[in-house]
């Protein structure tokens, strides 16, 4: 990162990037040419009376079926969990420490895809470099999405999941929250949600442009609705209005940027200075800032939604991975001391 605002108590810390790589500008063009439209289309779609609703959101469940081929890079190790409503998947490099490891701690993952695409095929790869890069598994969760899951059913699962880790034996000090889009915004509902129920929290959250506030008008008052090289506050809105919305109404507890984040753990936001879902993370920087919680915004320049996946291409990706696995690190890092005392007085 090339410009830090140091952080002023109340006032959001922000980091801005260097000009983005020429790589990274061609893909903003080619995406913005070719997918913007295509999802338009599919949103326009989606919207019809033939489509709306269920029938809809299956056809979206299925993409992540499509993404089998992206595989993990060499190396990766792959477990499977079930549990009652949904599944996981642990993920780690043979030269790191396994799952079985507890002492080492472990990254929570929550995939994105607007709470109805996506899933483990989808994120395998990207979930993976982030563990690879932070030396920690990743429990990848397949958390119930739209039509099967309403939001508070895909709070559930990670919590559930959380609690797995817990009930392991695993430290909450040694658990970092980590997600990207409708994922991002899962980790700051899963924190808040286990906050409310009296769990202890995660050491950190590692958040990916995240899909935080359900209500539209945020994203299409924002100017970042005419620039962002893939998604539209339409696009984002019909998961919510369609999907979540009872008698039409989105109850605002199910926003993460509605919540005092008294007590949340340190934080890192990621995000393109282009993209729609900018005031979403500008909005939790903000919650973060008031409420005194260690955090820094980054914004991105000119970057593509979740570039961080396209590592193996950007080095502006790479540059990203790299400092959420810095980040992830240094706050497990900073309890060390602490579990180890902890494990010798056990």
């Amino acid at each position: 990162m090339s410009f830090v605002d140091p952080a002023v108590p109340g006032q959001v810390n922000i980091e801005f990037s260097s000009r983005a790589s020429l790589r990274l500008r061609a893909a903003n063009a080619v995406l913005r040419a070719i997918l913007r439209p295509g999802l338009h289309a599919v949103c326009v779609a989606g919207e019809s009376p033939l489509l709306r609703g269920d029938r809809a959101f299956r056809i979206a469940n299925r993409v992540d079926v499509f993404a089998a081929p992206l595989r993990p890079a060499r190396g990766t190790r792959r477990e499977m969990v079930r549990f009652h409503d949904f599944r996981a998947e642990w993920l780690w490099h043979r030269d790191d420490p396994g799952p079985g490891e507890i002492e080492h701690g472990a990254i929570l993952y929550f995939h994105g895809g607007g709470f109805v695409a996506g899933g483990l095929n989808s994120h395998r790869r990207h979930a993976a470099r982030i563990g690879r890069t932070a030396g920690l598994p990743v429990l990848n969760v397949d958390y119930r999405q739209l039509p099967e899951g309403h939001i508070t059913d895909t709070v559930d699962d990670a919590l559930t999941a959380y609690r797995y880790l817990l009930d392991g034996g695993r430290a909450p000090e040694r658990i970092v929250f980590a997600g990207d889009s409708a994922g991002g915004g899962l980790v700051f509902m899963a924190a808040l949600a286990a906050r409310a129920r009296g769990m202890a929290l995660p050491a950190g959250l590692m958040a990916i442009a995240p899909f935080a506030d359900l209500d539209p008008a945020i994203r299409f008052a924002h100017p970042n609705d005419r620039t962002d090289s893939m998604l539209s506050a339409r696009a984002l809105s019909i998961p919510a209005l369609i999907g979540f919305a009872r008698d039409g109404v989105l109850d605002p507890a199910w926003s993460p940027v509605n919540h005092d984040f008294t007590g949340m753990p340190p934080t890192l936001i990621q995000v393109s200075d282009i993209e729609v879902l900018l005031p979403d993370s500008e909005a939790l920087a903000e919650r973060c800032a008031e409420a005194g919680v260690p955090h820094t915004l980054q914004l991105w320049n000119n970057a593509i939604h979740v570039f961080q996946a396209g590592a193996d291409l950007l080095p502006d990706a790479r540059a990203a991975v790299a400092e959420i696995g810095t980040f992830i690190r240094g706050v497990i890092d900073s309890h060390a001391g602490g579990f180890a005392d902890r494990t010798t007085a056990a």
